[in-house]
């Protein structure tokens, strides 16, 4: 039986004081199994980004409690904070955050080094094999396309095999072809390793890989879809996505 790996509860982050305060995120709650891949929603505003920041450690909510694998993240000092952001959780950011001085394999290991890990694994080759970027493992990013930077990317993402991976809307820089590559990649590693994903993204093509989509508005969970992968095709999931996104805003091209 799958376990919560993520667990929400009330969760609060105001901005401002008094009559000024925003509140972008207003009480929300919700959870992330073990090897789900859940999709987050929104309009722009609505608290999504917020959410997967404050459940990396960039951000600290100001009520509420974040709990992994039961333990309440607030509480990580340290060596224990950091273990948490660089074991427990693996980062994958829209404009790639790559240094542009170290190559692809520097880029891939650099979690490692910073986290006192030694040598170079084995599955820095399967992973460079699985996402295609082998070729550029010796290169600067400068000489990478976009998709083979984000595909770099995920892989130092991936690299120390984390519990949960965060994705903040990967696909945002990327064109159809190598958006529709990387959402391949990232739901090969959801279903043959049991990868845990939680990627917000405006995207209802991205979306329909996920097998549930939170949707947020004003800081809250407005609504929630699930997909029956033995019933309902990738298709017809995106076209339930799209009715939804319709009632977000006046039509998807407003959902961001």
């Amino acid at each position: 039986m799958k376990q919560k790996i993520l667990e929400v509860q009330a969760l609060y982050k105001e901005y401002g004081k008094k009559e000024n305060i925003t509140k972008a995120l207003n009480g929300l709650s919700c959870s992330v199994m073990e090897g789900e891949f859940l999709g987050i929603m929104g309009s722009s505003g609505s608290g999504k980004t917020t959410l997967l920041n404050c459940i990396a450690t960039m951000i600290s909510p100001t009520k509420g409690k974040i709990l992994l694998k039961g333990e309440d993240i607030s509480g990580f000092k340290g060596g224990k904070l950091a273990e948490y952001r660089g074991n427990e959780i693996g980062y994958l950011f829209q404009d790639f955050e790559l240094l542009d001085n170290l190559t692809g394999r520097e880029n891939i290991m650099l979690p490692m080094a910073i986290h006192g890990e030694t040598g170079e694994p084995e599955s820095l080759e399967q992973l460079a094999g699985y996402l295609e970027i082998a070729e550029v493992l010796d290169k600067f990013p400068a000489q990478m396309s976009g998709g083979q930077k984000q595909r770099v990317a995920a892989a130092r993402a991936l690299i120390l095999k984390p519990a949960l991976i965060l994705a903040d809307e990967p696909t945002v820089a990327l064109d159809s072809k190598n958006a529709k590559s990387l959402m391949d990649k990232l739901a090969g590693l959801n279903e043959n390793q049991n990868t845990t994903i939680m990627m917000v993204t405006h995207d209802g093509n991205a979306a329909s890989y996920c097998s549930r989509i939170l949707f947020i508005q004003d800081g809250i969970i407005f609504h929630e879809l699930r997909r029956n992968p033995e019933e309902e095709s990738q298709q017809d999931f995106y076209k339930r996505i799209i009715a939804v996104m319709a009632q977000l805003g006046g039509g998807s091209a407003n959902v961001y």
